[in-house]
């Protein structure tokens, strides 16, 4: 499948509204809810569920913006990225990574506006090409965060 920008930022864009709805109004209490995860996994709460679903769309605003990946995390499977993720922004305010993930969103779409149209359009792609816009958030919003939020 071939993508056009307006389709991409409209994902992107549709998304964000979902999970930003979702955790806008949450209590402190809400934030530090444990999320799902296997025994062998980084305990995440909401918050940590959010700042990974954001660090992830840096990573294609990155790309988008033909930039490379930050030193520290060159050569490093996801899972070992999805750690570090955890251990930079654990200690932090949800109050903080709710405005990263907001700042990040806006970086995000001044990337996908300012990408070359064939970024989007020169070849064919995975219809949830690029995943971590909006597939992988989903993801992560429905069966971490709205989970966590219903238990």
């Amino acid at each position: 499948m071939r993508h056009t920008r307006q389709e991409v930022i409209q994902r992107a864009i549709h998304e964000y509204e979902l999970l930003d709805h979702l955790v806008a109004g949450l209590t402190p209490e809400q934030w530090a809810q444990p999320v799902p995860r296997p025994e062998m996994k980084d305990p995440w709460t909401v918050k940590d569920a959010l700042a990974h679903i954001t660090h992830w769309k840096t990573k294609v605003t990155r790309i988008a913006l033909g930039q490379p990946p930050p030193a520290e995390k060159r050569g490093l499977n996801d899972n070992d990225i999805n750690h570090l993720i955890y251990l930079s922004w654990r200690e932090r305010s949800p109050q903080e990574i709710l405005a990263r993930h907001r700042q990040v969103q806006a970086e995000l779409l001044a990337a996908l506006r300012a990408a070359p149209e064939d970024w989007y359009s020169a070849r064919e792609r995975n219809p949830q090409w690029p995943f971590n816009i909006d597939g992988h958030s989903a993801e992560h919003r429905l069966k971490d965060i709205a989970r966590a939020l219903t238990l």
